[in-house]
C-alpha cells in the first residue's frame, strides 16, 4: 500500500513539475494575458480538466511559477553570501553558475526572463505582485553587500555599490533574454568580459 501511495504521489508530483515547466514557456514568451489555460493543457498533452486538478486558474498557475522562480533566485543568493570564502570569489562563483545554468537550462532563463517581465507589469495577480514587493530586491541587496565588502579590500572596482549590483543583474536578465531568444543556438559568453567589470 505504501508503495502505491509513493508512486502515486510521485505520479501527481511530475505531472505538476510538467504543467509548471509547460507553463513557465507561455508565460515567459507570450505573457499571461496571452496564454490560456488550454494553451497549457495542449502543450503539456493533458486535458483541461487535469489541469484544473491541480491549479484553480491560470492566474494560479503564474503566481506559483513567480513563488517559485524567486524562492530559487534568493535561496541560492543567501547560500553565496553564507559562502567562507572572499568576496571577488563569490562574485565569480555566481557569475559562473549562472552562465552554466543557462548554458544547460532553457527553463532557468525562462524563469529569470519571467521575473523581469512580471516585475514591469501591472496586468498580473495581486498574490504575484505582493511576493514581488516582497522578493524582488533580495538578490541586489545581497549583491551590493557583497560588493562593499571586495570594495573594502580592493579585490572589487570602487564603483557605487548599488551601480554595480545593477549592472550585474541586468547582465544575468539580458542574457537571460538572449538565451530565451535564441534556444539551442545560444551560447554563452566569456566569463571574463564579465568578471572584468568588477574586478581591480
Amino acid at each position: 500500500m505504501a508503495r502505491n501511495k509513493d508512486l502515486n504521489k510521485q505520479m501527481r508530483d511530475e505531472r505538476r513539475e510538467q504543467i509548471l515547466s509547460n507553463a513557465l514557456r507561455l508565460f515567459a514568451v507570450n505573457g499571461l494575458a496571452a496564454t490560456k489555460i488550454s494553451d497549457i493543457a495542449t502543450i503539456s498533452g493533458f486535458s483541461q480538466g487535469l489541469i484544473y486538478h491541480y491549479f484553480r486558474s491560470k492566474e494560479d498557475i503564474f503566481t506559483e511559477l513567480i513563488r517559485e522562480a524567486f524562492g530559487k533566485l534568493n535561496h541560492a543568493a543567501r547560500e553565496l553570501e553564507k559562502l567562507p570564502v572572499p568576496p571577488r570569489e563569490k562574485i565569480k562563483i555566481a557569475l559562473e553558475e549562472l552562465l552554466k545554468s543557462f548554458e544547460k537550462s532553457e527553463n532557468f532563463a525562462l524563469s529569470h526572463l519571467l521575473i523581469a517581465q512580471a516585475t514591469v507589469s501591472d496586468a498580473i495577480p495581486k498574490e504575484a505582485k505582493k511576493i514581488i514587493a516582497a522578493e524582488n530586491m533580495v538578490p541586489y541587496e545581497i549583491i551590493t553587500r557583497i560588493i562593499i565588502e571586495g570594495q573594502k579590500d580592493g579585490s572589487i572596482k570602487q564603483f557605487d555599490s548599488n551601480d554595480l549590483a545593477l549592472v550585474f543583474w541586468t547582465s544575468v536578465k539580458g542574457l537571460a533574454m538572449h538565451r530565451a531568444a535564441h534556444g539551442k543556438k545560444y551560447k554563452t559568453p566569456d566569463k571574463n568580459i564579465l568578471m572584468s567589470m568588477f574586478f581591480t
